[in-house]
């Protein structure tokens, strides 16, 4: 696309260097050639020359609109600019033409390869909405390696960040109304592990959820909420949790006033220079080679760096930092600190051990 462009730029540059050129010399032709074989010879003014060459050069037809036109050298050097005049010409409108149906082409095949990435998606997480909170959202996720998809209805805001969004990591997106049943099943939700609904009205995160929730069944939802009085509605409509902005905005604010050390750690932790830490979860799947091996054994510590801080057992309680003798079972959750990488590596082999 960039030497299409470059292309018609130059085509465009052409013909209004021929113009300037054919100007300047039905100006000269008029003012140094005619007088001196007709004495009685007005010369032509610069504005008649500049029209005339330009209904020489896009073949108009209106005629010669300048005196002593059938002189022999100026029906020679007007017919050398027609001849040029046709060449420019249709040197643009070929440029033109393969800029539209190359780009409109390009953007389709572009579109197709995405979708195609897309449907190849399982267990990803469908982030609706590309504001503020959808931002980070996907920035986040990118960070820990999850395949996502990104909803947005505006073209031009995915546009904005999708070369940021592609230096952390493989970003997908559709150009879609995430209200609409249609654009989901687009995202795969049929086969997505979970759906965040970050819009900026409750209604529509309200509609989204009922949707998701009826397409699938199994899908984990987490919807936004600004007025705190519409999670319980977005629960009732099958959103498995519901963050209000608003209250853990006030939340944020009251830790920093009385566990500022606390809060200071954990913004190091998520945003430091060096590599950053995040805690995880991975709940071990049934025939898994780590099942029935104690934490020792599993030598899950010493992989890489990742901690365990606690296990949630199959009762549904917590083992806050849980012994080497821990034996694993299926089903159990690991809740684990460590950099993306060591996780992400961590998560598969206990996936496919």
């Amino acid at each position: 696309m960039n030497l299409i462009k470059k292309r018609l730029i130059a085509a465009f540059l052409i013909f209004i260097l021929l113009v300037i050129f054919g100007t300047i010399g039905f100006y000269l032709i008029g003012k140094l050639y005619l007088p001196l074989h007709y004495p009685d010879f007005q010369p032509w003014s610069f504005l008649n020359c500049f029209y005339m060459m330009l209904i020489t050069v896009t073949t108009t037809g209106y005629g010669e609109v300048l005196d002593k036109m059938d002189v022999p050298l100026v029906r020679l050097y007007t017919s050398t600019m027609l001849f040029m005049g046709i060449i420019v010409y249709v040197n643009i409108v070929s440029s033109m033409t393969t800029f539209f149906v190359e780009g409109a082409f390009s953007k389709i095949t572009q579109r197709r390869r995405m979708q195609k990435k897309i449907y190849a998606l399982k267990n990803h997480i469908i982030v609706c909405g590309l504001g503020e909170e959808g931002y980070h959202i996907i920035k986040e996720l990118l960070i820990t390696n999850w395949p996502l998809v990104a909803i947005d209805i505006d073209e031009e805001a995915i546009k904005a960040k999708e070369a940021e969004f592609k230096k952390l990591g493989k970003f997908l997106y559709i150009v879609g109304d995430a209200l609409e049943e249609q654009t989901l099943k687009d995202a795969c939700i049929e086969n997505a592990h979970g759906l965040l609904s970050a819009l900026p009205q409750d209604k529509d995160n309200l509609f989204v959820t009922i949707t998701a929730r009826q397409i699938n069944k199994d899908l984990r939802i987490v919807s936004k909420a600004v007025d705190l009085r519409t999670s319980k509605k977005m629960k009732i409509a099958g959103a498995d949790t519901v963050v209000s902005t608003n209250y853990i905005g006030g939340l944020r604010m009251v830790s920093e006033m009385i566990r500022p050390q606390v809060v200071e750690f954990l913004d190091i932790m998520l945003r430091g220079k060096n590599e950053n830490l995040r805690i995880e979860e991975i709940r071990i799947p049934k025939n898994s080679d780590y099942c029935g091996k104690t934490i020792a054994e599993s030598k899950i510590p010493k992989a890489g760096k990742v901690l365990i801080i606690a296990v949630k057992d199959l009762d549904n309680n917590y083992i806050y930092g849980p012994g080497p003798d821990l034996i694993l079972k299926s089903n159990m959750i690991l809740v684990i600190m460590g950099i993306p990488a060591e996780i992400t590596a961590l998560r598969e082999n206990i996936s496919f051990a």
